[in-house]
Parts: structure tokens; sequence; C-alpha cells
């Protein structure tokens, strides 16, 4: 597996494989991986010939400044992990300057509307600095595909918008979740959770596939009121619960016959904010 620091070297790198027509399938990440990041690269390896990881913790989707300064980076390890995969040909670790040329600032983009729905209403201008960085990173990485974790659903659904916006020639897949033994999305910010708190944090995946029992057995409101009630009782702080239809994000308040749908959920867990849906089946 070959490392690259620098957009000169690793440009180099990926024009030397378009010229031999090689497929080129990628998966970005803000580092800290486990093993739903490699869930990814084993998507990837089936159907390309060349896999390519990054590793950038992107200052522009940060909303809170402490978050950023809490983000874990373990560049060293996440590097071993890969190698130990066997599924990656190359990982790209660019400076800021490589990324941000001009300075740090978000390109505004028109997503029709879901970038303001969930986390777009939760964090202002977050959507804008994903679709920055990637549409920089596609630029630089030129793949055929890209691979994108359900976990952050609406970030998917974005970075589909994001390829049709700009016309460009990429397949997103979505990869379902990963999951830890006891349900919890496997996600970087779970380092930061205590042993207690990682136990504790089993309740959100529990309640979410107690949400997918009820549905259509009884109404949105009720659904919801029985959600605030199992988290009013616990040591977690329910910021927002919901029920969006899969393709306009859009929250509702009653079932039809014909629509995907997906229930959302974020708690805080001491200071570490999670997040996870699940489809209803």
């Amino acid at each position: 597996m070959e490392v690259f620091y620098d957009k000169k070297t690793f440009s180099e790198f990926i024009n030397h494989q378009k010229i031999q027509s090689k497929t080129i399938g990628f998966a970005p990440t803000m580092g800290a991986l486990h093993a739903g990041h490699i869930s990814l690269y084993q998507e990837a390896r089936k159907e390309n010939d060349i896999v390519v990881s990054s590793i950038f913790v992107n200052p522009t989707q940060f909303n809170n400044p402490d978050d950023l300064e809490k983000y874990p980076r373990t560049v060293e390890d996440d590097i071993r992990k890969l190698e130990d995969s066997k599924l990656v040909d190359a990982v790209y670790i660019p400076r800021v300057e490589d990324i941000y040329p001009n300075g740090m600032e978000r390109t505004h983009y028109d997503f029709g509307g879901i970038e303001n729905e969930m986390e777009g209403a939760a964090r202002p201008g977050h959507f804008d600095g994903v679709g920055t960085v990637v549409e920089e990173l596609f630029l630089q990485v030129k793949p055929n595909n890209a691979y994108f974790g359900e976990k952050d659903f609406q970030q998917l659904k974005i970075i589909q918008k994001l390829v049709e916006v700009l016309d460009l020639k990429i397949k997103i897949h979505g990869v379902k979740i990963h999951r830890e033994e006891n349900g919890l999305a496997m996600s970087s910010r779970n380092m930061r959770l205590s042993e207690i708190e990682r136990e504790t944090s089993a309740l959100i995946h529990q309640t979410l596939k107690r949400v997918n029992e009820w549905f259509r057995v009884i109404s949105v409101p009720e659904i919801k009121a029985r959600v605030e009630a199992i988290f009013d009782n616990e040591k977690m702080d329910l910021e927002y619960f919901m029920i969006a239809e899969e393709s306009t994000l859009k929250e509702v308040d009653f079932f039809s016959a014909d629509d995907d749908f997906r229930a959302f959920i974020v708690v805080n867990v001491g200071t570490v904010r999670l997040i996870d849906n699940l489809h209803l089946d």
C-alpha cells in the first residue's frame, strides 16, 4: 500500500492509473478507523482495480470548535489498519492547503432542501463543508465508484445529490451500518465513550428496533412519545428522534403505503454525540 502526503505526488499516482484505464474505488474518511470503515473497502475491492482511502479531518464541517479539537487523530494506527486489511492500494493524507488552497471557505450548494433537514437544521453550514471537501477529493481522486456508510444516511443522500448537481460520472454506493456486538453503530466518536457509556448506548439501537416493531401498528406521534419516554429515564440526552421519508428526508406524522421510511435518532451520551438510523421494514 502506498501512502501519499501531498497533492502533487498523489496526482501523479492517480494519473498513472487512469492512463492504464484502471477503475478506482474510493472511500474518504476523517481517520480513527474502525471495522465500519474497513467494510467500505471490502465493498470497493469487489468491483474496482484500485482502491483508494483518504484521511483528512475537515475543519469546515464542524460547527463546534471543541468538537473539532477533540476529534480523535490516530493516523499511524489508521495506516496500520489499512495495511493489515490488504484491501487498499493507496491512502491519501493531504495537507490543509492541498484541499483548501485559497483558504478554508465553504462552497454553498443547493441540495434541493435535504441539507436543511435533521443534521442540517442542527448544524448550519455542515453540509456545505461536507460538499466542499468531497468535491475537492473527487476532483483529485477521480474515482469511478465511491462508498459511504448508511450510518450517516443524510450525508449519503447529500453526496448522491452533489454528484447529480455537479454532473460527475461517479457511482455512489451506500454500505450498511456496521455495528458493535451490542448493536451500537460503529463510529470514530465511540472511542471517547467510557465502558459504562458504551454499554448504556446499546439502548439506541434497541430503541430503533422497537420502533420498527411499532411501525404501521401505532401512529407516528405515539411512537415519538414512547421513544421520548424511554430516554426520559436514562442518563442520556435525546437530542432528537424523527421518522422521515427516505427520498426527501422530510419528517412525517403519518405513514403511507407507497413510501419508504427511516427512523433517525441523535443521543448525547456524556460529551459524545451519537447518531443512528434504521430503515423501517
